[in-house]
């Protein structure tokens, strides 16, 4: 399943296993460093906050992702992994994906 990722704020477990800090990328597996996920300003919190039903209600989610000390780390994450659903570093999946277009011509 490409694009699947263990959820830190969601709990659960990953197709590899409870917690395991693995990415799926293009069908390859990828060892990843998620211990920057415990400093995270949403650790501990309610996850529907960063999993809202609509693109325009994250602005809570938003707001505590602007004070959070690993959001770069985390957007970074979620632009590697392309995660599609909530709001990871401050951003929505249609400003991720943005991100991604302006990098990609960048590049």
């Amino acid at each position: 399943m490409t694009g699947d990722t263990y959820d830190p704020r969601r709990g659960g477990s990953s197709a590899l296993g409870v917690g395991a800090p693995v990415v799926l990328l293009g069908g390859a597996m990828a060892r990843v460093d998620l211990a920057w996920r415990h400093k995270g300003a949403c650790n501990g919190l309610d996850p529907s906050v960063f999993f809202p039903d609509t693109e325009d209600g994250g602005d809570e989610a938003k707001a505590i992702c602007a004070e959070c000390p690993v959001r770069v780390t985390c957007l970074e994450h979620a632009l590697m992994s392309r995660e599609r659903d909530g709001i990871w570093g401050g951003t929505t999946e249609k400003e991720r994906r943005r991100i991604l277009r302006h990098r990609g011509k960048s590049a």
